[in-house]
């Protein structure tokens, strides 16, 4: 199974083509190709790559399938025995991608080529 680990936003994502997944705000719009480039980890046929901190030749495609926000979180602020009291509301705007394939450039991992 082909799976790969990418950063984007500040966060790390999991992800195999054909998923979808909810990243923080993208530049683009809906059908929009999309590529990452900055790829932690990599998985094919058994064998793994892990970067550091980064893998030089592997890329992640996809496409935009929107631009949305996210669940309303509350943000409060208090302060005991002062009468001091605020709320604020928060919606993170979010790029919802489908993965459409990993492209490796690299040559097979050296787990891969061990179990041939």
């Amino acid at each position: 199974m082909e799976y790969a680990v990418f950063a984007s936003g500040g966060k790390q994502y999991k992800v195999k083509p054909g998923d979808t997944v909810e990243l923080e705000k993208l530049e683009g719009v809906e059908g929009d190709a999309i590529t990452f480039d900055n790829v932690l980890l990599h998985s094919l046929e058994g064998g793994i790559t892990v970067g550091q901190p980064t893998i030089a030749g592997v890329n992640i495609v996809g496409k935009i399938l929107g631009q949305m926000k996210g669940v309303k979180i509350r943000v409060a602020k208090f302060k005991a025995k002062a009468r001091y009291r605020r709320v604020q509301g928060h919606r993170q705007l979010l790029t919802q991608v489908k993965i459409e394939k990993i492209v490796s450039k690299a040559k097979k991992t050296k787990a891969a080529e061990d179990e041939k």
